[in-house]
C-alpha cells in the first residue's frame, strides 16, 4: 500500500486534497482526521505539517508526499522533487529598505533574516556571500528590519505590496521559483505505486491546462484551420455527410482558448465549441 503525505493546512493543503481528488482519491472529510485509507486505491494518506511532510518522505517513514519546492530545500530532507504539480506558485526574493542594499554581494557582513534558512544560506553560499547571521523567524518577516532583528529579509514574494508597505525593496535575482511538488525518498527505488500516482496527477495536470475544441470548416480550408490547432499530437479530422465540410477535434491550451476561437473564425470554421477535459491519460 502506498503511503502518501498530504499537508493538513496552509495554502497547499485544499489544492492538494482537490487534486487527489480529482485523480480519483479518496479524501478526508474532517480536518481532525489524520489518517485515510482508501482500499479501492491500495494507498493510505497521512495528514501532516507542510514542513514536515519532506522530513516523513526522506526518512522512509511514508513513501511519497505533497510539499513545496521551497519547504522541500529547506528541510534538508533527503528526499527528491519527483514531479511539479502547477499549483501555489511562489518567487521567493530578498528584500531591503529602498537604497540600501541593491546586489547579492552587498549582503556580506548584514543580518538576514527568514522563515527559510536553511535555504537562504545555501543560496548565498552558493554565491560565496558571508552574512553576519542568518536569523529564523516563523512569520512577519517583513517587520524584522524595522525592529531591529535584520538588515535585509529572504521571503515569498507576490505582488510586492507588502514588502513596499514595509519600506522594502526588492533586489538581486529571484532565489527560488517554488511550487507544489510530489516528492519521494532520494537515492532509491521509486516505491511501488508511484506509477500509478503519477499517471493520475499528470492526467488532473492536463484537463486543467486543456480543452477540447471542437468545430467545422470547408475541405478548402482545413489546412489552415488546422494550423492553427494543432492539437498535443495531431487533431482528428472526420468528412461530414455533406462531403465538403470537415468536423476538427483538437486539444486546445485553455488560457489560448479564445484567442484560437478568433482565429479558427477568421479562417472560415463555424459551429465552434468548448468542452472540458474532466480526467487524461496522454
Amino acid at each position: 500500500m502506498l503511503r502518501i503525505a498530504v499537508p493538513n493546512k496552509g495554502s497547499l493543503s485544499t489544492p492538494a486534497t482537490d487534486m487527489l481528488r480529482e485523480a480519483g482519491y479518496r479524501q478526508r472529510r474532517d480536518t481532525r482526521e489524520l489518517v485515510l485509507t482508501d482500499v479501492d486505491n491500495d494507498v493510505e494518506f497521512f495528514f501532516l505539517r507542510p514542513r514536515d511532510v519532506a522530513v516523513y518522505v526522506g526518512s522512509g517513514t511514508v513513501d511519497v508526499g505533497i510539499t513545496g519546492r521551497d519547504l522541500l530545500l529547506d528541510s534538508g530532507a533527503h528526499a527528491v522533487e519527483h514531479l511539479p504539480l502547477g499549483f501555489a506558485g511562489s518567487t521567493f526574493r530578498f528584500a531591503a529598505p529602498a537604497g540600501t542594499v541593491t546586489t547579492v554581494e552587498e549582503i556580506a557582513g548584514k543580518r538576514v533574516a527568514s522563515s527559510y534558512t536553511t535555504l537562504v544560506a545555501a543560496h548565498l553560499a552558493d554565491k560565496g556571500v558571508e552574512p553576519a547571521a542568518i536569523v529564523h523567524l516563523d512569520g512577519a518577516v517583513e517587520s524584522s528590519v524595522r525592529l531591529g532583528v535584520a538588515d535585509v529579509i529572504a521571503d515569498v514574494v507576490e505582488t510586492g505590496t507588502t514588502l513596499r508597505a514595509a519600506g522594502l525593496d526588492v533586489f538581486g535575482d529571484p532565489i527560488l521559483r517554488s511550487e507544489a511538488v510530489l516528492i519521494r525518498r532520494a537515492d532509491t527505488d521509486a516505491p511501488a505505486g508511484i506509477d500509478v500516482l503519477t499517471r493520475r496527477l499528470q492526467g488532473v495536470i492536463t484537463a486543467r491546462e486543456y480543452v477540447l475544441l471542437d468545430y467545422d470548416v470547408p475541405m478548402g480550408l482545413l489546412d489552415a484551420a488546422v494550423a492553427v490547432t494543432p492539437g498535443f499530437e495531431s487533431p482528428t479530422v472526420s468528412p461530414l455527410h455533406n462531403g465538403q465540410s470537415a468536423a476538427v477535434r483538437s486539444m486546445v491550451r485553455r488560457a489560448d482558448t479564445n484567442r484560437v476561437m478568433d482565429a479558427l473564425y477568421e479562417v472560415g470554421a463555424r459551429g465552434i465549441l468548448v468542452t472540458q477535459i474532466l480526467a487524461s491519460r496522454l
